[in-house]
């Protein structure tokens, strides 16, 4: 996909807004390990992932918990500096060597002043964020492991070849044991 439609993917734009949020659009290669927003730190930008892949975790206790993958043509955004200019929540982590587009977040909180198109683009973005959210937090509260694990494979078959299983079981909510369970029962069907 290009910068163009992955943008357009999130909200339909005019050309003349499009063209003031390409303006901004730095392109990046970055390489797999790479951490885009930090937990202890205010993120500066926006990116948009042409390609590669990506996960967000946080750090309990002694170890880290994920709570989404993101793939080609979406946007990574840490929500709470976003929203709030303040600092990170999350960790996420380049799984891959990644394409992206990388967008000062100043400059688009400037452009949303004088854009009501790009306003709406950036209140979607935000929308988009709380609702998968809010979809994992109900899977993780009332779905079964096995439910959400088939939920994951249905959804994203593709995971299972990118991600580590590790990062699964966490993203899942269960550990590395239970995935195993969970995956030899289903092969038994």
């Amino acid at each position: 996909m290009t910068l163009s439609e992955i943008l357009h993917a999130t909200y339909p734009l005019p050309q003349a807004s499009l063209d003031r949020l390409l303006a901004l659009a730095e392109y990046v290669e970055l390489p797999q390990g790479t951490l885009l927003f930090r937990d202890d730190a205010l993120a500066h930008h926006v990116y948009v992932l042409q390609r590669g892949l990506a996960r967000a975790y946080t750090r309990r206790a002694d170890r880290e918990v994920t709570f989404w993958f993101s793939f080609e043509g979406t946007v990574l955004v840490s929500i709470r500096s976003y929203t709030e200019q303040a600092v990170s929540y999350e960790t996420i982590e380049l799984l891959e060597d990644s394409n992206l587009y990388r967008l000062n977040t100043h400059a688009l909180q400037q452009l949303y002043q004088t854009d009501l198109h790009l306003a709406n683009w950036g209140r979607v973005l935000a929308e988009r964020v709380w609702r998968q959210t809010e979809q994992q937090l109900i899977a993780r509260q009332f779905r079964t492991a096995e439910e959400r694990y088939t939920d994951l494979l249905q959804q994203s078959p593709h995971l299972l070849h990118r991600v580590a299983l590790g990062h699964i079981a966490s993203y899942l909510g269960i550990t590395q044991v239970t995935l195993s369970r969970v995956r030899a029962k289903l092969k038994l069907r």
